[in-house]
């Protein structure tokens, strides 16, 4: 038999160990060609945007872990139904500012005052909202199944402007929760 005819029978040389390692070697990251990189940013992006809708509607699956629960969402439905003060404090802030600079110590002395009146309204109302938010849950889930964190959820809800709530809001203000 000679040197180059295989005695095994499978028709070809045995290839190099070498050759073995660099057939079987794939990139450990995946494809790193423009194209591909572009369409898996492409996707990203979409899944992205697919997401923050479904937050903004308020799909459970893609809300965060703070949002997620039937608890949560009848406290978001609670704050939601209601005007609080909280959502005075931007609109607050900006008059607050737009004063300071009118040169009046008078005006800017009354304004604090007036900023540290609301600050302490808002901490009450948001003591309110998160004892009523218990009281909802709790009649509507059974005492002593309030999850933790629920009146604090409600409480930190009430302080945000309504249009800047996420999730959007679900209820109308005045409509009935519970």
């Amino acid at each position: 038999m000679s040197e180059n005819t295989p005695s095994n029978g499978k028709g070809r040389p045995t290839p190099a160990r070498k050759q073995q390692e660099a057939a079987r070697r794939k990139p450990v990251v995946g494809d790193k060609s423009p194209d591909a990189v572009k369409a898996a940013r492409a996707q990203a992006a979409a899944e992205r945007r697919k997401a923050r809708e479904g937050m903004m509607r308020g799909e459970e699956r893609y809300l965060t872990a703070r949002d997620k629960g039937p608890q949560r969402r009848l406290a978001r439905d609670v704050v939601d139904s209601r005007f609080t003060a909280g959502q005075l404090v931007m609109p607050a802030l900006f008059v607050m500012i737009i004063l300071t600079y009118s040169g009046n110590q008078a005006i800017e002395v009354v304004t604090l005052l007036v900023m540290w009146l609301l600050f302490f309204v808002i901490a009450v109302d948001a003591f309110f909202i998160g004892r009523r938010v218990q009281r909802v849950v709790e009649a509507k889930y059974g005492a002593g199944k309030l999850e933790k964190g629920v009146r604090w959820y409600a409480a930190m809800r009430s302080i945000q402007m309504r249009p800047m709530r996420l999730p959007k809001p679900q209820v109308k203000r005045g409509e009935q929760v519970g």
